[in-house]
């Protein structure tokens, strides 16, 4: 995303144990590529998430290093992280980033076996949860009062109607 206009800010995030060459990108998906030997293994996840417009910058690359570094650094994967600002045409609020992750795990030595537990559901479901709370947080922090919420718009109407129904049933108009 480097050569691409509107790139705001780009970054690479690893564990701790590895290697140096993490932090070059190309070296990192050559690697990537290379620790995979059929012709139709997934070799990277992407995530896309919007950002804050309220929020300036700084603070939204602070919201995404340290939601990728709790959700998926922390687990053992390797986050290539690419910032973007809205395009010239169409919304000046849509701040949006691409978080590249790997499939496999990686050490000291490079990357080890592929962990499909991260491809469950249910670990979908908490990094939805958790960057909708990640980004309360943030928008908190900044005393911005509008909050995110991660459910579909189907399970919030769902829950709406709910609570109508249970103020109709209290006689709250």
């Amino acid at each position: 995303y480097r050569a691409r206009g509107g790139v705001d800010h780009v970054e690479t995030l690893a564990p701790t144990n590895a290697p140096a060459w993490v932090q070059d990108r190309a070296a990192l998906w050559n690697a990537v590529e290379a620790a995979e030997t059929r012709k139709n293994s997934q070799v990277a996840r992407e995530i896309r998430v919007a950002l804050p417009a309220e929020l300036d910058h700084g603070q939204r690359v602070e919201l995404v290093r340290d939601f990728c570094q709790r959700q998926f650094v922390d687990r053992g994967m390797v986050a290539d992280i690419a910032l973007h600002a809205p395009g010239r045409e169409g919304d000046d609020r849509n701040h949006h980033a691409h978080i590249l992750l790997t499939t496999r795990e990686i050490d000291a030595e490079g990357f080890t076996t592929k962990n499909r537990d991260w491809n469950a559901v249910k670990v979908l479901e908490g990094w939805r949860e958790a960057w909708a709370r990640d980004s309360n947080a943030a928008l908190e922090r900044a005393g911005i009062e509008d909050r995110v919420d991660h459910r579909t718009l189907v399970a919030q109407r769902d829950a709406a109607l709910e609570l109508a129904s249970a103020a109709r049933a209290r006689g709250d108009e």
